[in-house]
């Protein structure tokens, strides 16, 4: 699954492309997003804007309407000039949204839906997002907070629950509590809060890190993401997918193991990120 930065990125390249334009075409295999368009057609309309919230995409259209879509695993948006080949076989398509000068698809895009823009904030898959690391008034502290309120369930996973702050993926996860020195199994009710605040500071530096305005052209994707501030593509991680290899700090071999309800890849060190004598916490070891 993209995360927020992916997101961010995404969203800041579309809005630079189409904002502005007005719409000349829309095809879509959804009925859910064509259906509604016969009483009321995004043709003709002006694309106001595209910004992000925590993994969603927003585009918002001078009619009053919002096309809101979720990558999950696979998805992704592409900007094309007109008649350009695409990257991606035809098959792949789920969205194409045309304007004179641009043409935006979305390729294997699994959650697309319209909301009316005046009540958008009450959008069940908005309303329970919990702060946006990427959003200019990201509050540290509700973000801690929501957290703290997770207590008997294990820090990685909690970070994972966008309800409680939203645009950490799985690698961000590992990587921000590698940064903060803290066991990914250790239960949230066993970190004392400055170290959780630790945690949520240490996300967000890295996340902003990875948005820096550097992109050109009409890609939504540009540069590789990094942790480790290294500019070589092979050192651009501290633990994620390092499992067996070295500590980049103490030279102790990273440690992965399947964690959570959805049995997702976490990884760290075990020197660096001791685990907590508490007899209720059970940490695996490495498969």
């Amino acid at each position: 699954m993209p995360e927020g930065d992916s997101i961010f990125r995404a969203a800041r390249a579309l809005h630079r492309a189409l904002a502005g334009r007005t719409v000349s075409g829309f095809i879509s295999v959804f009925p859910r997003l064509t259906n509604p368009l016969e009483d009321r057609p995004l043709i003709g309309q002006v694309i106001d804007r595209v910004d992000a919230r925590g993994k969603h995409l927003l585009m918002w259209f001078s009619g009053g309407t919002v096309l809101r879509t979720h990558m999950r695993m696979h998805g992704s948006w592409h900007l094309y000039r007109p008649g350009e080949r695409w990257q991606r076989p035809h098959g792949d398509m789920r969205i194409v949204l045309e304007t004179p000068d641009i043409v935006a698809v979305a390729f294997n895009v699994p959650v697309a839906e319209f909301e009316p823009a005046a009540t958008i904030d009450r959008a069940e898959p908005l309303r329970e997002l919990g702060p946006d690391l990427l959003s200019d008034d990201f509050d540290a502290d509700a973000a801690v907070a929501r957290l703290r309120e997770r207590g008997d369930i294990e820090i990685a996973d909690a970070l994972l629950d966008q309800r409680a702050l939203a645009g950490i993926g799985n690698i961000y996860k590992s990587e921000s509590l590698f940064v903060a020195g803290v066991n990914p199994f250790t239960r949230v009710a066993e970190v004392p809060v400055e170290v959780v605040a630790r945690i949520v500071a240490a996300a967000e530096k890295l996340l902003r890190a990875n948005v820096s305005d550097n992109s050109s052209g009409l890609q939504t994707h540009s540069g590789w993401r990094r942790t480790t501030g290294r500019l070589n593509p092979g050192a651009r991680y501290f633990v994620y997918h390092r499992g067996g290899q070295p500590c980049r700090r103490c030279g102790t071999p990273i440690q992965r193991a399947s964690q959570g309800p959805h049995a997702r890849s976490t990884y760290w060190c075990a020197r660096c990120q001791p685990a907590l004598t508490s007899t209720s916490q059970s940490v695996p070891g490495r498969d």
